[in-house]
């Protein structure tokens, strides 16, 4: 089962993490069978559909075939000649995709799956290889939901043969059709995590030197740059308002004088010069918007208009220190564009989506300004 997301559902206000798959659900007057999205979410609620259940009722809708893993009619998986030769996983039942399910909310909520409990209890036999913790680890895989247990080491090749080995007594058939266990089956298996343990190690310290540049310590809070409205005119004094393109602060760009960014940028998307000229005469910052969102644009546009925005601010920055101090002042926090005249191509609309352009070319000019200084 394919596991989609992230998604998420608020209630009482707060926000709880899920995740969807699909499933089969039998329409009850066609006694037909329809593909459904079933949600589960962080604190056990389960929706198939639009009805909201928990682990316990989404056995009882299996159990009724109201719910279906598979179509009715899907070709059956031929059986396996030998368990232990078979590549492929274990057939997934009802009650195998509960614990799935089950491990999936646990997840979601920030708790070990059985999967993580199963690696715990290889850890702990690593650490004192006794029969009694030996026991625990054959307890934890086999908690581990049955469809799953091949994919559990993250080894294609070995799949999870180790674990079959290690937790088959000596003298007995691994999977009952398998090689018989040795206490030397046994000794290799072991070595197969330490060697596991040996390859992480390295990787991370490879990824150490690969990252060597990447931020350090906890990120600082993001500044997020509300749209506001002064109609008394700008405060005397000055804050993170003046990072806005709509703030009055008139630079030359290209040979050209504008109020503000927003003059900027609507007048260079204009497509005919008059359309230009009377778009930079604009008295607002509002009302040079609204006229540039009515005359034509350059064909090029789409393609230059990151250019372009990342010229003018540069442009108002350069030739404005003090706000260029405000700006420097943000540290090296995120900062998150919002507002709703922009589209949503230059600001931050949370999960709703936005790619927040403006915020990310006011990183990138006060990196600039700091390596400058």
């Amino acid at each position: 089962m394919t596991w989609h997301g992230p998604t998420f559902r608020i209630s009482d206000g707060e926000h709880i993490d899920g995740a969807w798959c699909l499933v089969w659900r039998r329409h009850y007057l066609l006694d037909e069978y329809f593909v459904e999205h079933l949600f589960v979410y962080a604190d056990g609620r389960i929706t198939p559909g639009y009805e909201a259940t928990d682990l316990a009722g989404l056995g009882k809708l299996l159990a009724s075939g109201k719910i279906a893993l598979d179509p009715p009619g899907a070709r059956e998986r031929p059986d396996e000649p030998s368990k232990w030769r078979s590549r492929s996983p274990e057939p997934r039942t009802d009650a195998s995709f509960l614990l799935e399910v089950a491990d999936e909310i646990a997840r979601l909520a920030g708790r070990p799956t059985a999967a993580d409990r199963c690696w715990d209890a290889v850890r702990s036999y690593q650490a004192e290889p006794t029969q009694e913790r030996r026991a625990r680890l054959r307890e934890a895989y086999l908690a581990v939901p049955a469809h799953l247990r091949v994919y559990v080491l993250g080894d294609m090749d070995r799949q999870d043969r180790p674990l079959r080995i290690l937790v088959t007594d000596q003298g007995e058939a691994a999977d009952g059709d398998g090689p018989v266990v040795t206490e030397e089956m046994h000794r290799e298996a072991l070595a197969y995590f330490t060697d596991q343990d040996a390859g992480v190690e390295r990787a991370g310290q490879r990824q150490t030197v690969l990252h060597a540049d990447g931020p350090a310590g906890a990120p600082q809070p993001p500044v997020v740059l509300h749209q506001s409205v002064y109609p008394r005119g700008w405060p005397a004094e000055l804050g993170d308002f003046v990072l806005r393109n709509d703030y009055d602060a008139p630079f030359t760009y290209e040979g050209e004088t504008y109020l503000t960014v927003l003059h900027g940028y609507w007048a260079r998307s204009a497509a005919d010069r008059d359309d230009h000229d009377r778009i930079r005469a604009a008295a607002t910052a509002h009302e040079a918007q609204e006229l540039g969102g009515r005359a034509a644009r350059r064909a090029d546009w789409p393609a230059v208009r990151l250019a372009v925005m990342a010229g003018l601010l540069r442009a108002k920055f350069g030739q404005h220190p003090r706000l260029a101090e405000l700006l420097t002042a943000t540290g090296e926090a995120a900062i998150l564009y919002t507002g709703y005249s922009d589209a949503p191509y230059w600001r931050e609309e949370g999960p709703r989506g936005g790619r927040n352009w403006t915020g990310r070319l006011l990183e990138l000019i006060r990196s600039e300004l700091r390596a400058a200084t």
